[in-house]
């Protein structure tokens, strides 16, 4: 390349950036960029909301707990004996009516001592009978015999007889007397003796009654401990058994659950003016017995700290149909529903009053922030006494930013409120699942 070339070159490169810097400098007021303009405000955020109103709800809470029958037998010999019959139903499991034989025991001996007691009775008759007329005949010797001392008294007096003869006479008076005495006394030590046979009879009598064991009332049989050819003694367990004209159940409540309920009845109430229904989930369906509140127990349960209320089913056995509503047994963990009369309230979604917050959009169309209190849940659903208005608006969604003050847009829910009508009427999640607090 020639010289002049090269030197064209390096002086390009040199004057090209300075031209450019110098252009930069001359046309920088042209190049400046206008100040951009204000940000646009954003537009309120939906949140979905339920516009509080009174719905018709049943107020009821529901607890936990085991079927136990009220009445409990057990069956203790009361004499000694060896068991010679027993009931044909006398079996684990089986029902028997009230009355039925379920035990005999072989009573040959007290039958014989009946027999023997019988005989000396007898004896005792008889011998009253010899000792009267004995008494009899005494009587009338001492009658001769006082009426002798009398005369010899008199000859005495008029000096005719002797003081040996009248003593004799004396004597002879005393000594009817004695056997009169003692033929009365040997009467009345017969009489005690024949009360103490009497006594004993009586006694042996009641003990024969007890070698026939019979059922008390109509009951279910439990466990059996009496077989044919067996020697018991007295005090021995033969069976066991339970009545089955009702059934309780001793149902554990969460501690505060149970007042807001009665209070919703009105003043004067209590705990036993309560509706109650027992529940048994079953595949597909839910059985139902109605109950009626019975008790309430005596302390707090030291495990769960919860309290105890003990309801009652009549005739569980007589609402049995097979394949539809089986019999309430012994240890079946069932759901009991206490609830209150019909009333309006202030319903609203637990999750949008957890924790005794809420939130609510103002009348200017912002969040705001509401302290609440729920006197019961009822499933998934709230009833709340204090915080909440007829006409607020509570936000049931759960917005990804919830600042108090933000503007927000109220879109009713409607699946949410059809949720609480249908919760008041006893068909909402709370109820048929087993949910409700």
């Amino acid at each position: 390349m020639p010289i002049w070339s090269k030197a064209f070159f390096r002086m390009l490169a040199f004057a090209a950036p300075v031209a450019l810097g110098g252009l930069s400098v001359a046309y920088s007021d042209a190049l400046k960029q206008p100040p951009a303009g204000k940000e646009r405000s954003q537009p309120p955020t939906p949140v979905r909301v339920l516009t509080m109103a009174p719905v018709e709800m049943v107020p009821r809470i529901t607890g936990y707990g085991t079927v136990a029958p009220t009445r409990e037998w057990r069956a203790i010999a009361r004499v000694e004996g060896e068991v010679i019959e027993t009931a044909p139903q006398l079996a684990s499991g089986e029902i028997v009516p009230a009355g039925t034989t379920l035990v005999r025991l072989d009573d040959t001996d007290l039958r014989l001592s009946l027999a023997q007691m019988d005989a000396q009775l007898a004896a005792q008759a008889v011998k009253d009978e010899t000792l009267t007329a004995s008494l009899q005949i005494a009587r009338s010797d001492l009658a001769l015999a006082l009426g002798d001392l009398n005369r010899q008294q008199e000859l005495a007096d008029q000096g005719v007889a002797t003081q040996a003869k009248r003593d004799t006479a004396r004597r002879a008076e005393l000594s009817s007397r004695a056997r009169v005495t003692e033929i009365e006394n040997q009467l009345a030590l017969n009489a005690a003796e024949r009360e103490v046979l009497k006594a004993q009879r009586a006694t042996a009598a009641r003990a024969l009654e007890f070698t026939a064991i019979k059922a008390p009332y109509d009951m279910r049989i439990g466990s059996v401990d009496a077989e044919i050819g067996q020697v018991v003694n007295r005090g021995q367990t033969l069976l066991t058994a339970e009545g089955i004209d009702a059934v309780e159940i001793a149902a554990q409540f969460a501690i505060g659950r149970v007042g807001p309920l009665v209070r919703a009845m009105g003043d004067g109430a209590n705990v036993l003016g309560l509706k109650a229904r027992v529940r048994l989930p079953a595949p597909g369906h839910s059985v139902i017995w109605e109950a009626t509140v019975d008790r309430v127990g005596e302390a707090i349960d030291a495990r769960t700290q919860s309290s105890t209320i003990v309801v009652r089913v009549d005739q569980p056995v007589a609402q049995a149909q097979a394949g539809q509503r089986p019999p309430l047994r012994r240890n079946m963990f069932v759901e009991v529903i206490l609830s209150a009369p019909k009333r309006p309230v202030l319903a609203a979604p637990l999750d949008a009053v957890r924790g005794g917050k809420a939130l609510v959009v103002s009348a200017e169309g912002t969040l705001e922030r509401r302290e609440v209190t729920v006197g019961y849940t009822i499933g998934d659903i709230a009833v709340v006494t204090e915080g909440l208005a007829e006409g607020d608006k509570l936000v049931v969604t759960d917005p990804a930013i919830a600042v108090p003050g933000m503007a927000v847009k109220p879109v009713e829910d409607k699946a949410v409120k059809a949720q609480i009508a249908a919760a008041g009427g006893g068909q909402g999640r709370g109820q048929g699942k087993g949910q409700d607090q």
